[in-house]
C-alpha cells in the first residue's frame, strides 16, 4: 500500500472534495494560512539571518498579511508589488526593491513613497539613485540616506545552470571588474553598506548551497575592500529548493541556519539576508481542476483538464510538473491501481503538458485533481489571456473555513 503523499495535508481534503462553485470549474487555487504562519514561525527560530519575502513568489494580500503577522520584510521588484504591499500596511521601511529594470523615475517613484532600501544593478541605476535622493531636498543626515547594495554576477568554475544563469551571461547586477570602477565616496546621498548575489534557483543540496556561498566569500569581501565599502551587509537572495519530482531530496533548514552562521562569520558582515520564495510559501498553497476528458493515443492514457498551463506555467519552462493526486473521499493510492497517465490542459499548442504522472486507472471525466506546491508561482505566473479562458480563482483556507479572496474572472473582465 503506497502512503498518501508529504505534500498534500489531508486536514484540508474534505474542504476541497465538498467545495461546489460553478464559477470555479475551470480549476482555482488555495492556500492554507494556519499552517503557512507554523512554517513561518519556524523560520524565524534563529538569529543569523534576517528574511525577506521574494514577493513575485505570491503576491495575494492574505499571504502578505500572514508574512507579515510572522516579521518577515518584502522583496518587491516593480511598483505594482511595491503598490500591494504597501496597502497592506506594510512600513515601507521594511521593502527592499531590486530587479534589473529599475529606471530613474521608478526609483525616484520609491523614495517619494519611504522606500529605505534598494539593490542597485547597474552603474546607471546607482547614479540615478544617488540623483533621486538628492532631489527629495532630504536634511543630510546618515538616518536620510538609503542603505544600497551592489548586485554583483560571478562566474562560477562548475560551470552552473540554472533558471537565474549560472554561468550563463544575464541582466542580473554586474561583474566585479565593472563594480570596480566606482568608489564609495562618490555617491554622497546613498549608505552603500552591502552587496548582493543571487545566481541559482531550487537548490535541493544543503552541501551544493554551502559551496556555493563559499566560494563567493573572497571576491566580494576583496571588491568591498577595493571600492572603499564598509561590507556591513551580505545578501545571498534566496534560491532554496522544493523537491516537485518526489526524489527524496529536501534541504534541512537547521543545517542551513548552520552553514550561513559558518558564511557570517568568514565574511565578517553584521548582517546577512535572505529574500525567500517558494520556500517560504510553495508547500502551503494547491490548485484544484477537474478532468473534461480522457481518451488513449497510441497505447498511452491522456486526461484532459479544464485548465493547463494558462493556470500553472512552470511545468512548461521547467519540465518539472507540480505533484498531483485525485480528490476522492477515503482515498488511498494502492500498488497496482495507479498508472501514469499524460495530463493536458484545454489550449491549442502542445506546450499545454502539467506532467506524466501517476492517478488511479479508474480516473474518470468530472474527478478533481489537486496539484501540490502550488503556493508559488502559481497564479501570477500563469498565462491565462491565451484562448481567451477564465482567471482563476483564489481561496484561503484558515480555522476550518474555505473563504473566496477573489473570484474566477471571465475573458470578457479583460478583453477590450
Amino acid at each position: 500500500m503506497m502512503t498518501t503523499p508529504t505534500w498534500f495535508d489531508t486536514s484540508i481534503e474534505n474542504a476541497l472534495i465538498t467545495h461546489e462553485s460553478p464559477e470555479d470549474e475551470q480549476g482555482y487555487f488555495v492556500y492554507q494560512l494556519d499552517a503557512l504562519k507554523a512554517h513561518l514561525a519556524a523560520l524565524q527560530q534563529q538569529d543569523v539571518i534576517k528574511l525577506w519575502f521574494a514577493v513575485k513568489a505570491n503576491p495575494l494580500s492574505k499571504i502578505i498579511q500572514t508574512l507579515d503577522s510572522e516579521g518577515f520584510n518584502f522583496d518587491v521588484a516593480s511598483s505594482g508589488e511595491l503598490a500591494q504591499v504597501l496597502a497592506q500596511g506594510i512600513d515601507p521601511e521594511r521593502v527592499l526593491n531590486t530587479g534589473p529594470a529599475k529606471s530613474k523615475k521608478q526609483l525616484t517613484a520609491f523614495v517619494k513613497q519611504g522606500v529605505k532600501t534598494f539593490v542597485v544593478e547597474s552603474l546607471n541605476q546607482l547614479n540615478w539613485l544617488n540623483e533621486a535622493v538628492l532631489e527629495q531636498d532630504q536634511p543630510n543626515c546618515e538616518n536620510a540616506r538609503p542603505k544600497v547594495l551592489l548586485r554583483v554576477q560571478l562566474q562560477w568554475h562548475e560551470g552552473e545552470k540554472n533558471p537565474l544563469g549560472g554561468n550563463s551571461l544575464t541582466p542580473f547586477g554586474l561583474s566585479v571588474s565593472e563594480w570596480q570602477n566606482i568608489h564609495v565616496d562618490s555617491y554622497p546621498a546613498l549608505d552603500l553598506c552591502g552587496l548582493h548575489i543571487f545566481q541559482w534557483g531550487n537548490m535541493l543540496s544543503n552541501e551544493k548551497m554551502f559551496s556555493l556561498w563559499s566560494q563567493m566569500i573572497t571576491p566580494l569581501t576583496d571588491l568591498a575592500n577595493s571600492i572603499g565599502m564598509t561590507l556591513d551587509v551580505l545578501d545571498l537572495g534566496g534560491g532554496l529548493g522544493i523537491d516537485y519530482l518526489g526524489e527524496g531530496q529536501a534541504l534541512s533548514w537547521s543545517r542551513v541556519i548552520e552553514d550561513l552562521a559558518i558564511i557570517k562569520a568568514k565574511a565578517g558582515v553584521k548582517e546577512l539576508w535572505l529574500e525567500l520564495g517558494r520556500y517560504a510559501v510553495a508547500e502551503y498553497g494547491y490548485y484544484v481542476v477537474p478532468v473534461v476528458d480522457r481518451k488513449i493515443n497510441y497505447n498511452q492514457e491522456q486526461l484532459v483538464l479544464a485548465a493547463g498551463i494558462n493556470h500553472l506555467l512552470r511545468p512548461a519552462i521547467t519540465d518539472q510538473p507540480f505533484p498531483v493526486q485525485i480528490l476522492r473521499e477515503e482515498f488511498i493510492a494502492e500498488e497496482g491501481t495507479m498508472q501514469a497517465f499524460d495530463l493536458h490542459g484545454p489550449l491549442c499548442t502542445s506546450m499545454d503538458k502539467l506532467g506524466h504522472l501517476q492517478l488511479p486507472k479508474d480516473t474518470a471525466v468530472g474527478e478533481q485533481l489537486v496539484f501540490g506546491y502550488c503556493g508559488a508561482y502559481g497564479f501570477t505566473e500563469s498565462m491565462p489571456f491565451f484562448l481567451c479562458h477564465e482567471l482563476a480563482a483564489e481561496y484561503v483556507y484558515q480555522n476550518g473555513t474555505l473563504t473566496q479572496v477573489r473570484a474566477a474572472q471571465p475573458a470578457s473582465s479583460y478583453l477590450a
